[in-house]
């Protein structure tokens, strides 16, 4: 069974840095692609950024060139590196993974806030 743990929200003042992680337990398909999105309250969940099997990043227009996405395979995690985080970042994070035969399957982590101050 798969199983995805995110770890690293808190608060931070805007302009500062936060480091997510994703660890990621079970069996996840190394040619599937994993992603971060997130949740604003009573929005739906947007992509935030993806990173294919081959390490090809993908990231949302708001986050680029602030965010960096990458993935530790010997240690099954997914970092996402923030900064020059901004208020309007605040919201809910969630990893997420793709995986089986096809990568039509889809996990999700439980979710980690992050809330950016003024």
């Amino acid at each position: 069974q798969v199983h995805l743990l995110e770890s690293g929200g808190g608060s931070v003042q805007a302009g500062g840095s936060l480091k997510l992680s994703c660890t990621v337990s079970g069996y996840i398909y190394g040619t599937c692609a994993m992603q971060w999105y997130r949740q604003f309250p009573g929005k739906e969940r947007t992509l935030v950024a993806r990173i294919a099997a081959d390490g090809t990043t993908r990231y949302a227009d708001s986050v680029r060139a602030r965010f960096t996405i990458s993935r530790d395979r010997a240690k099954n995690t997914l970092p996402l590196q923030m900064n020059s985080l901004r208020t309007d970042d605040t919201a809910v994070y969630y990893c997420a993974a793709n995986s089986g035969r096809t990568c039509g399957d889809r996990y999700w982590g439980q979710g980690t806030q992050v809330t950016v101050s003024s």
